[in-house]
């Protein structure tokens, strides 16, 4: 691929991810409710969701699942009740991922709960998928190998995403410093939790 091609799609990829959508919203909600470090597992499930649907939108199977919606429908439904489910359980301060300044690290959530969440949120995002099958084609030398090109275009998309998972979680770890100065947990769990409920329902009728 020519490094001007490579460059164009790393800037255009950058400015989309970068921008507020599901994934990033959720790392942000994290961050604040259980810390940058615990947040990893969900990016890691995400990370791994976004890259299957890229290389499945190169492999043309997007095309397919686009075709018949229907197929989205289970997952984005069951996705949207449980993270719907988390932002009540956190507006009312209680389950494992309400802010308990008394319990920092948030133990209780288990990496496989926190890994899976982003990956659902991640390959049940029917905008995520319209995206790549839009962005990917156009960047693809037909007259070369796929392989190749494939796995540096994931490599570039799984970098930058990434690099906007962690601002996002970052910001997120600020924001719950800021107010832990008033040592209003309450109001740090109603935040968290009405962001939740923003990505349930962003991704239910997205």
């Amino acid at each position: 691929m020519e490094s001007s091609l490579l460059l164009l799609f790393l800037v255009t990829f950058f400015a989309v991810s970068v921008t507020p959508g599901l994934c990033m919203t959720l790392s942000l909600t994290l961050g604040m409710t259980i810390g940058i470090k615990r947040s990893l597992w969900m990016i890691v499930g995400e990370l791994i969701g976004v890259g299957l649907v890229a290389l499945a939108a190169l492999l043309g199977v997007a095309t397919l699942l686009l075709t018949y919606p229907s197929l989205f429908v289970a997952l984005k439904y069951g996705g949207g009740a449980y993270l719907c489910y988390l932002g009540v359980q956190m507006w009312r301060s209680k389950g494992k991922m309400a802010i308990d300044l008394g319990n920092e690290t948030q133990q209780n959530v288990s990496a496989l709960s926190l890994a899976v969440q982003g990956f659902v949120t991640a390959i049940a995002n029917p905008k995520g998928w319209v995206f790549m099958i839009s962005l990917l084609p156009p960047f693809i030398n037909t007259q070369q190998p796929l392989l190749p090109q494939a796995s540096v275009l994931i490599a570039i998309i799984l970098v930058l995403e990434l690099i906007c998972l962690l601002l996002y979680a970052s910001g997120g770890r600020a924001l719950r410093r800021l107010l832990e100065k008033k040592n209003n947990v309450q109001l740090m769990n109603r935040i968290a939790g009405t962001m939740m409920l923003g990505v349930a329902l962003w991704l239910v009728v997205g």
